[in-house]
């Protein structure tokens, strides 16, 4: 793999960092093809429990897409670089729990990556938006479909038909993002909410994502009789039998992701 995507650990956490400062982290088709090929690698490492998105640098997460990719692409070249397995669509099915850990502006691209992470923690000076209108375009990464499930339909249909930016602490108080901190602070804390998410049972996370995201495309009715088929499931894992015992005897769970 290139530079485009750099990967380090910190304990069972993997830290995948887009790594084109000089163009505000822009998603570019290397990129996405690195990004794809990380989480490939770390989805068949038991040794990881929580993985973490980030861009290099303090000015930005991902600024959107490599809009210089776009020049002269005629309806049918685009088809084919939007073709399956997609970054977006990849990140939001992924087993393991992902943290977009957000550093200065999420743009387009940046921002439907974002939305497609389980959970967004933000610094102060994060900058949140969908400019493509401004391109004559429209979002292609799901940004019409997951924006407005995460913050509602009049609150995306602003950001898609403005074009405007938001600041973090917009972002947080209409849902875009769960967490806002100080700029300095933003990697330790967002660090430790992944440590103490990866430090669960990696079974039982899997299992939870699951019956979670499916609130998302199943009818409340149905979301309930998954979730109750999901919970009796549990009962047959190592994991539960371990962490019922562990808290009986007041110990902590030696969990085994089985």
């Amino acid at each position: 793999m290139s530079q485009t995507v750099l990967a380090q650990r910190e304990g069972r956490v993997a830290i995948l960092t887009v790594n084109r400062p000089e163009k505000l982290n822009a998603l570019n088709d290397q990129v996405r093809t690195d990004m794809l090929a990380h989480l490939a690698e770390l989805e068949n490492d038991d040794s990881v429990g929580v993985v973490v998105v980030t861009g290099a640098g303090e000015k930005s997460f991902i600024a959107g897409a490599d809009i210089g990719e776009f020049e002269g692409r005629s309806p049918f070249d685009q088809r084919h670089a939007m073709r399956s397995p997609r970054i977006f669509d990849v990140m939001a099915s992924y087993p393991k729990p992902v943290i977009a850990m957000i550093n200065g502006y999420c743009l387009g691209g940046g921002c439907e990556l974002a939305l497609s992470c389980d959970l967004r923690i933000a610094s102060e000076n994060a900058r949140f938006g969908q400019p493509e209108i401004n391109l004559g375009l429209i979002p292609g990464g799901g940004g019409t479909q997951r924006l407005p499930r995460q913050v509602g339909l009049g609150h995306a249909l602003r950001l898609i038909l403005s074009g405007a930016q938001v600041k973090a602490q917009e972002a947080l108080a209409i849902g875009l993002v769960e967490m806002v901190v100080p700029a300095e602070e933003l990697r330790q804390r967002t660090l430790e909410v992944a440590a103490e998410i990866a430090a669960k049972s990696p079974l039982t996370l899997r299992v939870a994502k699951e019956a979670v995201r499916a609130s998302q495309r199943l009818a409340v009715e149905e979301g309930l009789a998954y979730e109750r088929d999901l919970f009796c499931l549990c009962f047959s894992s190592e994991d539960k039998k371990e962490g019922v015992e562990a808290f009986l005897n007041k110990r902590k769970a030696d969990w085994k992701g089985r």
